[in-house]
């Protein structure tokens, strides 16, 4: 099991958005306000919950005691993970009706579908507790504790404020625009401005780069789970690589800079990539930057990898569920053919990243999309710790396996596209350094290796899926290649039909809820 950072602080719920996301969040009986921040230890809890919002939705086991009332009731993670995977070439869900994903796995979502609601509202409740969190973290609110306290809440403060930025920047990606608050517009009932996608982009950016310079600590300095000063440089240069999408202008020299500060930080490939998705990679933190910390007793959830796990592993045929650490095999997802496609014969691939499980199984579909016999299983997620144990009971427990929400092989392939894309400060000759980096130890030797003739925007889209499949990137590099909505390029059961057809540009982005557009006139979605 592992050490788990700080204590989860179990008080904070918060009421369905609709409009009033500047409220405080309030609780029943629980303490709040003067109790939870009157020492800096109960600052330090407030802001476990923070944390936790990403990958739990309640304050007991699975998700009781629900923090929101939403449509399904999940967590952010599983969320993003359906918005970002579910929705493309890389995940054929097999639990269509019952999940309630027909509209994702076809590209014909509207503003009434369940897990478009469920991530915007997800993402607008950390949004509110980190606005709540910094109201009290203010230097006057701090002024009566001692010197190393005070220092302390304003390092809080500046993980509270990264985030926020966080959960605004996935605003920004999937939604395009969406309501506006922050800590200095007080608690009361009012309707929130509207931000662009530029002004949500110049928002991020402001933030990032401000805590980043000396407010938040180095890798070497910060708690495991907490963010360092890297996650800031990773998300703005995220940031800036789909800077041209989010209406604010080439930023790729930008990219490349914080990409570079980010190596430069003393982080190293971790050489069995294997290791970086099972429950022992809390270890990893030579290339994971930030995680997800996801525990098996103490941030228990039926969602985020959790679901990924046990949703990759077939409940019919001959997979066998106890070589992933997994007792209940759910057998909600399997891979469209697409994507083991970009390894060739995936059943024969050298390349130790093609993790599937072919056995019963045909890559290409003939039949409906839920039908198990058809897609590829998924053997990517280990709830296995080091030494080959299971680390935790998926029948009645979670997963221990955090989620590598930001690593340093994404940095790399970040800063090697922006070079193709025409950003100054690295070469040609460093970026298939970089790519060969990641090859070499994918095939355990050199001879994957690229040469300069290969290294082409398109195999950097292949390249990025090998790599990062089912890590929540996939809808927002395929937007950027132009190759998500629209007809340029096509998968099975895209748009509904076995052989994939041209979708409406309008998908590019996820619509702003239903009840959000009467709640707040500030609010429209075009074309849906």
């Amino acid at each position: 099991m592992k050490k788990i950072y700080f204590v989860i602080f179990a008080a904070l719920t918060l009421a369905a958005c609709t409009g009033d996301l500047d409220q405080l969040p309030h609780t029943g009986t629980e303490s709040v306000g003067g109790d939870v921040y009157s020492t800096p230890e109960g600052y330090k809890m407030a802001l476990a919950k923070l944390y936790a919002s990403y990958v739990i939705v309640g304050q007991e086991q699975g998700g009781g005691n629900a923090d929101i009332s939403s449509n399904n009731g999940h967590d952010f993670l599983r969320c993003l993970f359906n918005l970002q995977e579910n929705a493309t070439d890389e995940v054929a869900c097999t639990w269509l009706s019952g999940d309630k994903v027909e509209g994702l796995t076809y590209m014909s979502w509207d503003a009434n579908d369940p897990w478009v609601s469920d991530t915007y509202y997800r993402l607008y409740y950390t949004i509110a507790l980190c606005n709540e969190f910094l109201r009290h973290a203010a230097d006057g609110s701090i002024s009566g504790f001692s010197s190393s306290g005070q220092s302390d809440i304003r390092a809080y403060r500046a993980e509270a404020r990264f985030l926020r930025a966080l959960a605004y920047s996935y605003v920004l990606d999937l939604f395009g625009k969406g309501p506006f608050v922050d800590e200095t517009m007080g608690v009361g009932t009012y309707i929130p401005e509207c931000y662009s996608n530029k002004q949500l982009f110049e928002y991020i950016e402001g933030e990032l780069k401000a805590i980043s310079e000396g407010g938040m600590p180095n890798r070497a300095a910060q708690e495991y789970g907490r963010a360092p000063e890297a996650a800031a440089w990773t998300l703005l240069a995220k940031l800036y690589l789909n800077a041209e999408v989010y209406g604010a202008g080439a930023r790729y020299t930008d990219c490349i800079a914080y990409c570079k500060r980010v190596a430069n930080a003393g982080y190293s490939l971790e050489p069995d990539y294997s290791k970086l998705f099972n429950a022992d990679n809390h270890k990893r933190t030579n290339e994971i930057i930030f995680p997800f910390v996801v525990d098996a007793v103490n941030t228990v959830t039926w969602g985020a990898t959790t679901f990924i796990v046990c949703g990759q592993c077939s409940d019919y045929g001959t997979q066998t569920a106890s070589d992933y650490g997994v007792t209940a095999p759910w057998g909600m997802f399997r891979v469209r053919g697409e994507l083991p496609a970009l390894f060739g014969d995936a059943a024969a691939s050298p390349d130790s990243r093609c993790k599937f499980y072919t056995d019963g199984q045909s890559q290409w579909f003939t039949k409906a999309i839920d039908d198990q016999t058809q897609g590829y299983f998924g053997e990517k997620y280990s709830n296995l710790s080091d030494d080959g144990a299971a680390s935790s009971n998926t029948g009645s427990s979670g997963a221990d396996i955090d989620f590598p929400l930001m690593r340093l092989a994404d940095v790399y392939l970040m800063q090697a596209e922006a070079v193709l894309r025409g950003g100054s400060g690295s070469s040609r000759p460093e970026a298939v350094g970089l790519i060969n980096q990641l090859r070499q130890r994918a095939y355990g030797s050199e001879k994957g290796n690229i040469i300069d003739s290969q290294l082409t925007l398109d195999m950097i889209l292949d390249e990025r899926a090998r790599e990062l499949y089912w890590e929540c990137c996939r809808r927002t590099d395929l937007v950027r290649f132009g190759k998500f909505a629209g007809g340029n390029y096509i998968w099975q059961w895209k748009g509904g039909v076995l052989d994939g057809r041209a979708t409406d540009s309008k998908y590019n982005v996820y619509p702003i809820p239903a009840p959000e557009l009467s709640a707040n006139p500030n609010l429209t979605n075009e074309n849906y």
